[in-house]
């Protein structure tokens, strides 16, 4: 594979595992020095030895703890180029009449603060960067723009870190920086979570059907996809790229199938 980000050190968030531990994968292999982060230490440890990365334990809502991780960063390596804000979840979430409280904050905090601390952080350490240089992404959803309604929150975080990725990619250019943030909105992924959902049902093939079928190009995406868009725009082949909000879904949210 080409080494397009030879001599850059990257930041993931959720590393250890989906399309975190995914473009970890793909990172290492294009050439980046990478440091992603999780709440699955022997994971974790198993994945940085592989890729010959570092993992570092911690947990993105935690504001905290933010400073110290990004220390270790520089101490590793003393810069940081890119940052995939990939942390999220959708566990405890339910309709907008049945969602908790407490439900409703966790998953804010993860999805939306937890963003919200990563590319603030980020960008205070890419502006250390001679030129102020670095590429931002966050790993919202097709549900940002087609919102579930038996997830509420997790829809809701997920629209609101696109407007996120929007207004720190302005001010990145109004302060004159280099830095470029952008949202990539995936579909239905096949993961091994995803996988482990379909296996544990009555039916698993009558289950994948239906996730296969979501898509006009009548497919999950892989792992592999999402990872490699995640690449391209860390690269300088998307040097002008910033402020976007990419879908890959194969057509999913583009229009109605029809019958």
């Amino acid at each position: 594979m080409a080494s397009r980000l030879e001599g850059k050190v990257a930041l993931v968030t959720g590393g250890t595992s989906g399309i975190g531990a995914g473009t970890v994968r793909r990172l290492a292999a294009e050439g980046a020095k990478v440091v992603f982060t999780g709440s699955k230490a022997e994971i974790g440890e198993a994945l940085a030895a592989q890729v010959g990365g570092l993992f570092v334990s911690h947990r993105v809502e935690d504001a905290e703890a933010w400073p110290a991780l990004i220390d270790k960063v520089m101490e590793a390596y003393g810069r940081l180029d890119i940052a995939f804000a990939n942390a999220g979840t959708e566990q405890g979430d339910a309709s907008i009449e049945d969602v908790s409280i407490e439900a409703w904050s966790r998953l804010v905090g993860i999805n939306q603060t937890g963003v919200m601390l990563t590319v603030q952080h980020a960008i205070r350490a890419m502006a250390r960067n001679e030129g102020a240089t670095g590429s931002i992404i966050i790993n919202s959803s097709m549900n940002a723009a087609r919102p579930l309604g038996n997830y509420v929150t997790y829809s809701t975080t997920k629209a609101a870190v696109v407007a996120l990725a929007k207004s720190a990619a302005v001010y990145c250019g109004q302060k004159k920086y280099r830095i470029r943030v952008n949202a990539i909105l995936p579909g239905v992924v096949e993961t091994d979570l995803i996988r482990n959902i379909m296996e544990s049902m009555p039916d698993p093939a009558a289950v994948r059907a239906i996730y296969e079928g979501m898509a006009p190009l009548n497919r999950m995406a892989r792992v592999e996809e999402v990872a490699g868009l995640v690449a391209y725009l860390a690269s300088d082949e998307a040097a002008f790229v910033s402020g976007a909000e990419i879908t890959i879904d194969g057509a999913t949210t583009a229009g109605m199938m029809g019958v």
